[in-house]
């Protein structure tokens, strides 16, 4: 029996806004850019040290899509939840195998804004891939920062 844990989850700045491309099959597939960033002391000069990662995201989900086409755009913050994928691939004339490694949000994973669309703020909106894609689309809230309980009534 195998057995392991797939999961990635990222909170980064959209690079770009959002891409989709339409399938040969008829469906839709949407493509991210989220840049990470973090912050190091350099051993040698003992200064400050910025680095970048940039990672590829990727649905195939239509509710999701749908989504993403209305809020998903440059700088905004952005936290995924996928799995990790890796894809081989070789362009036609090439000798050599090519590989992209991307977090693909599967059913059941979610997708949230941690920001207005004009950069400040609580979350715009968010949505998590249906457990069970049955034609029933994808759920998607705009949330506006206001609880539906008061302090007394917190359900836990």
């Amino acid at each position: 029996m195998a057995f392991g844990k797939n999961h990635a989850e990222l909170v980064g700045r959209l690079g770009a806004d959002v891409t989709v491309n339409h399938l040969a099959s008829g469906g839709r597939v949407a493509n991210l850019s989220i840049a990470t960033d973090e912050s190091y002391i350099d051993r040698q000069s003992g200064e400050r040290q910025d680095r970048t990662e940039w990672h590829r995201v990727v649905t195939f989900q239509d509710g999701l899509i749908d989504m993403l086409q209305k809020h998903a755009t440059k700088g905004r913050l952005i936290h995924v939840e996928g799995k990790m994928q890796t894809r081989r691939w070789r362009k036609p004339g090439e000798d050599s195998d090519r590989f992209s490694t991307e977090i693909i949000v599967v059913p059941g994973n979610r997708v949230q804004f941690y920001d207005k669309p004009n950069g400040n703020g609580a979350a715009a909106a968010e949505a998590q891939a249906p457990m069970n894609d049955g034609g029933a689309g994808q759920a998607a809230t705009a949330a506006n920062g206001a609880d539906d309980f008061g302090a007394d009534q917190i359900p836990f």
